[in-house]
């Protein structure tokens, strides 16, 4: 019977260490981790905004977690070839998503495959507000520029449509009681910024950086900022809001991962990145594309925000008929 209980006993001895493997081999790998390249996961071709991003946030970062870093560009579906990419890769911090308000519009349409839920934000890296642009002369500025539209409907032209570029054009007119607006989408910024200048459309929903060129040679004049507060890259341009209408969309690029990633390699990829996004190398192409350094934030204001624009996209979509 003795024998029997020390058997007994180097059992459960074996048991309770076996029991324990994995959780030494989780703090192994969380320690070890990255002990290979990164992958970063966008939807935009190359050269696009987001794209352009992505890749300036990896220029510190890859030095930050000691491992090089790539972008995987997944096109189509204005962000569901991604979601549905990302969806089907392990959660183990080899794969980050570049998040933004198409993803959302995606996520609200019940398209790409991915709920909200199943993301865990990491950081933001811009907050680039909405931006109703004419050809410098046409309006005799923003009060003009809504007067005109109360009178008869005009066309605007955008990159997407049921998208945020549209999304902000409609809520616009009906926050304003404004004519609802003609839409004529472009493949990108620059053509639509083109096209604008030719007359193509009456008015464009654009960021910054998409119409520099010709806001710098005076074809293109900044009407309407749809944020809470003025832009400091051009102070004397009005926010909706200053005008009596209560709307504010932005262009917000971020970064996520998957909501089950190991907590201690999300915590590590938020602080190399948050890191990255404050060296002067980011902040040098944040000033560059008119922004500021309020654009970067950690997980506890990215994370709400993305949130937030997930439930208000889906709200404007659904009362605007795209749902």
């Amino acid at each position: 019977m003795k024998k029997l209980h020390g058997f007994r006993v180097q059992i459960a001895a074996l048991a309770a260490a076996a029991a324990m493997v994995p959780a030494f081999h989780g703090a192994a790998q969380a320690d070890e981790y990255p002990s290979k390249t990164i992958e970063v996961i966008t939807h935009a071709g190359h050269g696009g905004g987001t794209d352009v991003t992505t890749r300036m946030m990896m220029l510190r970062a890859r030095r930050e977690l000691g491992q090089d870093m790539v972008v995987v560009n997944k096109r189509g579906g204005g962000g569901a070839a991604a979601l549905e990419y990302y969806r089907t890769i392990p959660a183990d911090g080899y794969s980050i998503l570049t998040f933004t308000v198409g993803h959302a519009a995606v996520m609200a349409k019940g398209q790409g495959g991915m709920m909200i839920e199943e993301l865990r934000p990491i950081a933001r890296g811009t907050d680039d507000p909405q931006i109703l642009m004419t050809k410098c002369g046409t309006y005799a500025g923003a009060e003009d520029f809504v007067a005109k539209q109360k009178e008869a409907p005009i066309t605007y032209g955008v990159t997407h449509l049921g998208n945020i570029d549209d999304v902000s054009a409609f809520m616009f007119a009906k926050k304003g009681g404004l004519m609802t607006p003609k839409m004529l989408p472009f493949d990108g910024g620059g053509e639509l910024a083109t096209q604008l200048v030719a007359g193509a459309v009456d008015a464009g929903v654009l960021n910054l950086a998409e119409a520099s060129a010709q806001i710098d040679a005076g074809e293109i004049c900044p009407t309407v900022v749809l944020a809470d507060e003025r832009m400091s890259k051009i102070p004397d341009v009005p926010t909706a809001k200053e005008l009596g209408i209560p709307v504010s969309f932005s262009t917000v690029r971020g970064f996520a991962v998957h909501a089950d990633t190991p907590p201690e390699i999300a915590e590590k990829i938020e602080m190399a990145l948050l890191k990255a996004m404050n060296h002067s190398v980011y902040q040098g192409f944040l000033t560059s594309v008119g922004l500021d350094a309020s654009s970067v934030a950690g997980s506890d204001i990215w994370g709400p925000q993305i949130q937030t624009t997930v439930n208000e996209m889906a709200a404007a979509l659904k009362e605007l008929g795209f749902i």
